[in-house]
């Protein structure tokens, strides 16, 4: 790194990511936990997970306004700082009253507003604090950050929820978040700040958001790299989230234990696909990386099915527990492969004043396309053979993005150029 100060923003920003996004993880495996506990019921499991998700929705092109019109510094501070108070709020209510269901839900509502705010703004500012040759650097720690949450967030949130007392945790999840928000305090968001044009602060949220859209939409590469992120949500909804588990339990009846140890090859992958990326791109020009990388998924999507036609053969569970392992392994990191140079590609393309609303857009299309493809795959799964599922979307998917990354309005930079 060039200097004290930016070596210093990298950390900071590293240390206030993990303690954000791990805490948010650790908090809602916890919480869902305590309300599966005390009510006994799977409906109120499934609504604290909803609850959690429906803001995201909501205030995702709220939240990229903002991010844009007011300083982003400020914005990221504020967001864990009220978070960690509120927090706190909540331990000094349920000591007297009692940590009731409604109390849950709304606690959990309002810090998944918090948290919304912060991430759109945090990844919205990341080109500002460091320099252009560290911007891949800092997205890899962002996604390792991403994946080794979504690794030990449940293990840790299931050892206290053993262990420690509800209550005590929700007080310990505040004094972290504000402790994360005093050590942002120090990052230097205006480090690689190049003032495009002069942001006006008057917010008019109907009229801001359109003119992100039609910021977006005179962009033609943007609207590839959006096609790329749609297709791959989309059909990794469809022929991988819910094709998978079924798969693992009903059809090769491997159990709730090996698909444990399945899933956690895919954020596995992710980590060691965003400790290589940087590498891969000095040599190889991204569109390169991302046509193979699409193959590769595709080529993933139809091996999930494959064993299926071989159920026959004596294959032990160790077997198929092993090459779903493998399967899913490559899949993580075959995502990093192409989330990480595409945000990094995103950064350095959106000026500073666009860039908060048109992630938000990005983040908001994802977290509306993926249902979709959940709710798509659940119908069709009783109806047509599930080794079909799989392979249509596994051809559909690459098809998609081969036809997005030659297309005359697409225009991917040879991103190996520019990497240091």
């Amino acid at each position: 790194m060039k200097n004290k100060k930016e070596r210093l923003n990298f950390i900071l920003f590293s240390l206030g990511k993990f303690v954000s996004i791990f805490g948010a993880s650790i908090y809602s495996f916890a919480i869902g936990l305590y309300v599966l506990e005390i009510t006994g019921s799977g409906l109120n499991f499934a609504l604290s997970l909803i609850v959690s998700s429906i803001p995201m929705l909501i205030i995702n092109p709220f939240a990229g306004v903002l991010a844009d019109k007011f300083d982003k510094k400020k914005i990221v501070v504020m967001m864990d700082i009220l978070n960690g108070i509120f927090l706190m709020l909540i331990y000094i209510i349920s000591c007297i009253h009692g940590l009731s269901l409604p109390m849950i839900y709304v606690s959990t509502f309002i810090t998944t507003i918090f948290s919304t705010i912060f991430g759109i703004s945090m990844e919205a500012a990341i080109p500002n604090i460091v320099s252009k040759d560290m911007l891949m650097n800092i997205n890899s720690i962002s996604k390792i950050i991403d994946s080794i949450s979504s690794i030990l967030g449940p293990m840790v949130g299931g050892l206290i929820f053993a262990f420690i007392d509800i209550r005590y945790f929700i007080l310990l999840c505040g004094i972290f978040y504000i402790i994360s928000g005093v050590s942002e305090m120090f990052i230097d968001f205006r480090y690689n700040y190049q003032e495009d044009k002069k942001n006006e602060n008057n917010i008019d949220f109907v009229k801001d958001m359109k003119k992100g859209f039609e910021y977006i939409m005179e962009r033609k590469d943007i609207i590839g790299i959006f096609t790329v992120f749609i297709s791959i949500n989309f059909f990794m909804g469809l022929s991988v989230t819910v094709p998978l588990p079924y798969i693992i339990n009903n059809v090769l009846m491997l159990g709730s234990k090996s698909l444990g140890i399945i899933q956690s090859g895919f954020p596995v992958g992710m980590i060691i696909g965003a400790l290589l990326i940087k590498r891969i791109m000095k040599k190889t020009a991204y569109k390169k990386v991302l046509m193979f990388s699409s193959f590769t998924l595709g080529i993933c999507t139809i091996l999930l099915g494959i064993p299926i036609l071989f159920k026959n053969m004596a294959f032990t569970p160790m077997i198929y527990t092993l090459y779903y392992c493998g399967v899913v392994f490559i899949f993580g990191a075959t995502i990093s492969f192409i989330d990480i140079p595409i945000m990094y590609m995103l950064q350095k393309m959106i000026p500073d004043e666009y860039r908060g609303r048109v992630l938000s857009i990005v983040m908001s299309t994802v977290k509306i396309i993926l249902p979709i493809g959940l709710i798509l795959s659940g119908y069709l799964l009783n109806r047509i053979p599930i080794y079909f599922i799989t392979t249509v979307g596994g051809i559909l998917l690459f098809l998609t993005n081969f036809l997005s990354l030659n297309s005359k309005k697409t225009m991917f930079l040879n991103v190996n150029e520019e990497i240091k």
